[in-house]
């Protein structure tokens, strides 16, 4: 009796997927992409401050708004910077260490400080590279409000889907 050639069989096809589902992940995709844009920018942003100004992002940026309101206190910076005041002291701490900020006891209230910058300090405004407050805070701020608003909303959505500690909204970007 000749044998017969066994028969290969097709592989399974694949599930198919609906045009919906497909376009859905496409477009999870590009908005992935769109974050990535936009993370690196501001990694590359505060990479080049360090390079150029030898300060972390968000140390250039609390020494820029000290230099925009000399004997601004603590509780002023954190406000300015949108920040925690214990994260405002931290950077103010690292500021004084390199010799670029002093702080000085009120005359009146011997409780608050005032804070200023020392010449080393506006050498290194000088030849920082801008925007002092990072490219993401000056990219924002040239949006229209209806932008914005609804960037906040969209973005309030994102969070609570990540289930994210909203406290990490008061660490700046390019903190060490």
């Amino acid at each position: 009796m000749a044998r017969m050639p066994a028969r290969k069989s097709a592989p399974p096809a694949a599930p198919r997927v609906p045009a919906s589902a497909a376009r859905h992940a496409e477009s999870a995709a590009r908005v992935l992409r769109q974050f990535r844009i936009v993370f690196n920018t501001v990694k590359s942003h505060f990479r080049a401050v360090e390079k150029k100004a030898g300060l972390a992002g968000a140390q250039l940026w609390a020494l820029s708004v000290i230099r925009q309101a000399p004997g601004l206190g603590m509780n002023e910076l954190a406000a300015a910077m949108d920040v925690h005041q214990s994260t405002a002291s931290n950077l103010v701490r690292a500021l004084v260490a390199q010799e670029l900020v002093a702080v000085r006891k009120d005359a009146a209230d011997r409780r608050t400080v005032q804070l200023h910058v020392l010449p080393a300090g506006s050498r290194v405004l000088r030849r920082a590279p801008g925007p002092l407050a990072g490219v993401l805070p000056a990219a924002l701020a040239d949006l229209d409000p209806r932008t914005l608003l609804r960037l906040e909303r969209d973005l309030a959505r994102l969070i609570t889907a990540l289930n994210a500690d909203e406290e990490a909204g008061s660490i700046p970007l390019g903190q060490p």
